[in-house]
């Protein structure tokens, strides 16, 4: 089967993490898959002639119901949307988006939802019939080099705690954009370490966001942490660490998901480094 793609594929965002995920599982399934920036068509008319070209596509997906899943409206072929995020949390707020959306929704064979959560508000915003949504949870898998370690990696971080196979790490992967709110997370993870050192907050994303970056930095050297390259220079009350390269944390590995089941985590540690760690991807 030819299958059209339709995904925002703008650098460094989970939208286009996820679709080129899904790309290469309905590749490895044996269809033709096509994926297209949503951001290249200015109209539903324009991927209505995509389709139709010699050879046809003979089917379409598409990420996010507002910025793609509008596109495909006037097509003729079968089509699935799967929720991005923003559409669901954000753009059902404004009613002209929300109309157009329901639409789409209205219109596709089948809707897929990362989390129940996001199923229930779609049903609720968009009154959506619930057989037509499907839960599909994404699973993660993690792999660290041979050669890392753990301890040595927070150590040259500047966490000067004497206790580093103690520490309690979380671990946020996000870029740092508005809608992620990572600075919300900052003011309160950066009470609770003063509370207790053990409890450490890694960030890992791109600084896609200038201004945000711009305030996350000032929030960073205003209660004394350390920023990206900078040496511990005396005591300090909090010691989180904002990281914003991935390549930082020295991880090789890859995102995949788990199509028919509930997703896992999973991560393979080398002889002595420590796994306490938590984890959240967005």
């Amino acid at each position: 089967m030819k299958i059209l793609f339709l995904a925002c594929l703008s650098p460094k965002t989970g939208n286009h993490t996820t679709a080129e995920r899904i790309r290469s599982h309905i590749e490895s399934a044996g269809h033709t898959c096509e994926l297209r920036d949503a951001a290249d068509f200015q109209s539903p008319a324009e991927v209505a002639h995509l389709i139709s070209r010699n050879p046809p596509f003979e089917a379409a997906l598409a990420i996010h119901l507002f910025r793609a899943g509008r596109l495909l409206l006037d097509i003729q072929v079968p089509f699935g949307v799967i929720f991005g995020g923003t559409d669901i949390n954000e753009d059902v707020k404004v009613e002209k988006k929300r109309v157009v959306m329901e639409q789409v929704l209205l219109k596709a064979r089948f809707a897929v939802a990362f989390t129940d959560k996001l199923k229930e508000e779609a049903e609720l915003f968009l009154l959506s019939p619930s057989r037509k949504i499907y839960v599909q949870p994404q699973g993660i898998r993690s792999e660290v080099t041979e050669n890392f370690c753990w301890t040595d990696f927070l150590r040259s971080s500047g966490i000067s705690s004497e206790h580093v196979e103690e520490l309690r790490v979380f671990l946020l992967v996000c870029g740092l954009r508005r809608v992620k709110d990572p600075l919300y997370l900052l003011h309160v993870f950066s009470e609770w370490h003063c509370d207790n050192p053990l409890n450490v907050l890694v960030i890992i994303g791109p600084k896609i966001d200038p201004v945000l970056t711009a305030e996350v930095e000032a929030f960073v050297q205003s209660r004394g942490l350390l920023g990206p390259g900078e040496k511990p220079a005396g005591a300090s009350c909090c010691h989180e660490k904002v990281l914003r390269r991935g390549q930082q944390l020295c991880i090789r590995g890859h995102v995949s998901s788990h199509l028919g089941g509930h997703g896992s985590w999973g991560t393979r540690v080398g002889p002595g480094h420590s796994r306490k760690c938590s984890c959240s991807s967005t």
